[in-house]
């Protein structure tokens, strides 16, 4: 009888199964890997998208307030932000300040007859020697919903007006309240002191708001804002300017946090015209105008 090759047959066959085994093995784990480990490594981070403010964020709006069932002169106070300091200046400027642009003797309530807010910003920055050309004209119901929508003001009314205390300590106004204060005609100043009051409770306003609703809610209180007033911003110009104006509002510590002046445009006045101290004027824009990184 012929002896079996048991050896040489059972040694393919392991082999077989041996290599078998390693194949199915690694998809196993393929799968494994693929499908049911838990990767624990944490996820890269995401980078951080952080505004960098810097003075090219500066800018500059001409606010007038036009209210002619009020029997008044327009309001012009100008508006100047700088983020990166955490600062905004209102300066209020008279509507009977005169000055020789291109050789002739103009006033800026004229130049704002003439062309309206464009002309009186174009005015100002001949007058100041700055660039001013953006401008808003609100009427009544857009002064006054503007104010709402910021919050009002709290300010210490010191003169004679229907429904105000006068004894000059702070008290909580209504937007319409602020309205009549604005307008007020008998200021012992005359328009010099109109002025500077507009632009004085401007300063109180920002100051006693809410940074963080602002900053929040500036998106919307834009689109609203904007659609009811005469200017020539655009949301081009807001969309560059609005993560800075987000940020110097939010960065307000707290109620009352004070990040606006005012200040009054100094002068003389001769009949009815008023006269701006060149001075005072240089001062302003070496101060609020001139900043470089």
């Amino acid at each position: 009888m012929a002896k079996k090759k048991s050896g040489s047959i059972a040694v393919p066959f392991l082999a077989t199964i041996f290599i078998g085994l390693l194949i199915l093995g690694g998809a196993v784990f393929f799968i494994y890997q693929r499908y049911f480990k838990k990767d624990d490594t944490p996820p890269a981070p995401k980078a951080r998208d952080v505004k960098v403010v810097s003075y090219e964020d500066n800018h500059s709006v001409l606010l007038i307030l036009e209210e002619p069932e009020q029997k008044c002169s327009e309001t012009f106070v100008l508006m100047r932000s700088i983020p990166k300091d955490r600062r905004i200046l209102f300066l209020g400027l008279p509507s009977n300040t005169i000055a020789v642009v291109d050789d002739q003797q103009q006033s800026l309530k004229g130049a704002y007859e003439r062309g309206g807010g464009a002309s009186a910003a174009s005015f100002i920055s001949s007058i100041m020697d700055i660039d001013v050309d953006k401008y808003m004209v609100f009427d009544s119901d857009s002064f006054k919903i503007t104010c709402d929508k910021l919050g009002c003001a709290s300010y210490p009314v010191d003169v004679e007006i229907a429904g105000l205390k006068s004894d000059g300590t702070l008290q909580s106004l209504t937007s319409e309240q602020m309205e009549t204060f604005i307008t007020y005609s008998l200021f012992s100043g005359g328009e010099a002191e109109r002025a500077f009051r507009a632009a004085h409770m401007l300063s109180y306003m920002v100051n006693g708001s809410d940074g963080m609703y602002i900053s929040d809610s500036a998106d919307s209180i834009f689109n609203e804002v904007i659609n009811m007033v005469d200017s020539n911003i655009t949301s081009v110009d807001y969309k560059n300017y609005k993560e800075a104006i987000k940020l110097l509002f939010s960065q307000k510590k707290q109620y009352g946090d004070n990040i606006a002046v005012a200040i009054q445009l100094d002068g003389t006045t001769a009949d009815s015209d008023f006269m701006p101290s060149t001075n005072l004027i240089e001062q302003v824009v070496e101060q609020y105008f001139n900043q470089e990184d």
